[in-house]
């Protein structure tokens, strides 16, 4: 059995152990010295910390509209036919792997200059018009996928709820969104927890939808990275491998976080632990 393991040890060990390990050594070559000054920069750079912020705002925000959407939408294909749902999730499918240069294109064509929503509310009047090149345009673009995946994600969590309590809470008088309310989503609340989580390293990580579409205007995480991995200028890979792993340690965070509170769950409901006192 230890040898039948042994690929998927090497595989590890080549495509995460290694570039790790690359990535930590170097981070703490400052300038040819062994040193934290590539972290003291980061943590001191007001530059650097705007970037982190905007991440931060930028993912817990779509993280948040992802989650409501993908809950209210994975409420509604609960009650539709097969073909419906299949539909549906063909299209979550496809929106939550639709990033990129190409989701880009498609934001800049809808909401930009000459774009047809913007012609649209121009000739009818109508205010609303904004710069796609903007926060708020990347922030709409983030919000495309993120519904996507949340309601692909969601919908089989959702489908798990047995229909037999919806029904017996219908029968005693409760309205369905007073049972999603109440008890629909706290049964799930572990799994949208992870859900969640995973929604906010999507944003966090993502680089080609927000390169392609606002460049070096928005000063997030990624950009941040790249711009120091490809400068011709102001090139310094090794501050950029102190701000990778800052940001992975922004991302274990909240996993690590929602995993002791699961484990709190799992450790009150056990009933071998006898009665708390």
């Amino acid at each position: 059995m230890r040898l039948l393991a042994l690929p998927l040890i090497v595989a590890f060990a080549v495509l995460i152990l290694w570039p790790l390990s690359s990535v930590v050594i170097d981070s703490f070559d400052a300038k040819g010295e062994v040193s934290f000054g590539n972290y003291t920069e980061v943590l001191s750079s007001a530059y650097y910390q705007q970037s982190f912020i905007t991440t931060l705002w930028i993912s817990a925000l779509t993280t948040v509209i992802g989650i409501v959407f993908g809950i209210l939408l994975a409420i509604a294909l609960r009650a539709r036919g097969r073909g419906v749902r299949r539909f549906a999730l063909a299209f979550g499918s496809m929106g939550a792997n639709f990033a990129g240069v190409p989701l880009a294109m498609a934001i800049i064509i809808l909401f930009g200059m000459n774009g047809f929503f913007t012609i649209l509310v121009g000739k009818l009047g109508l205010p609303g018009a904004f710069n796609v090149y903007s926060i708020i345009g990347l922030t709409i673009a983030y919000c495309y996928f993120q519904i996507a995946l949340a309601t692909l994600l969601l919908t089989p969590a959702f489908d798990a709820v047995p229909v037999e309590i919806e029904e017996a809470a219908s029968l005693m008088g409760v309205s369905s969104a007073r049972f999603w309310a109440r008890i629909g989503v706290p049964m799930l609340a572990r799994q949208i927890v992870a859900i969640a989580i995973l929604l906010f390293a999507n944003a966090m990580g993502t680089f080609a939808t927000t390169f392609a579409l606002t460049g070096t205007s928005v000063n997030v995480v990624t950009v941040a990275i790249s711009s120091l991995v490809s400068g011709d200028i102001f090139s310094d890979p090794n501050l950029a491998n102190a701000i990778s792993l800052l940001l992975l340690i922004v991302l274990l965070v909240p996993i690590i976080a929602s995993q002791i509170i699961a484990g709190e769950k799992r450790l009150g409901k056990d009933p071998s632990a006898g009665p708390q006192r």
